[in-house]
């Protein structure tokens, strides 16, 4: 059964950020940017349309999609990069798969109580972040 990701959620922790940073090739100025922010995640879950918003006072991402369907993902501001993404449920995992230059790069969701777990990974890094639902 699909998680339900619906809902605000505050930053709590991030490990090993800049590492995953450095393996998606983004400069060190950019890194140490990124470093310092605590993004948000706005999330709008209906049925198989997913909308995440990462907010921060740097710079916002979004992502509008629908489970299942292949898409081509412009990652202008983030890393500079196209690539073919794929978004599936695993179990009550949302699991996202990026196909382009950087080898192994996605990322999982998954909500366990009033937290939401990131996993993002890049070239063999991993980072895990943690948000707390508001």
């Amino acid at each position: 059964m699909p998680a339900n990701l619906n809902g605000y959620w505050k930053m709590m922790s991030s490990d090993n950020f800049e590492e995953y940073l450095k393996a998606l090739d983004v400069n060190i100025a950019i890194r140490k940017i990124a470093t310092l922010l605590k993004p948000d995640k706005d999330i709008v879950h209906d049925g198989d349309h997913i909308i995440i918003k990462t907010l921060s006072t740097f710079k916002n991402y979004n992502m509008d999609f629908h489970v299942g369907k292949e898409f081509e993902e412009d990652l202008s501001g983030v890393d500079d990069r196209k690539c073919v993404t794929t978004i599936t449920w695993e179990g009550d995992k949302l699991v996202c798969v990026q196909k382009g230059e950087i080898e192994g790069r996605g990322w999982t969701h998954w909500v366990d109580g009033d937290e939401l777990h990131l996993e993002l990974r890049a070239a063999g890094v991993v980072c895990k972040q943690i948000f707390k639902k508001t």
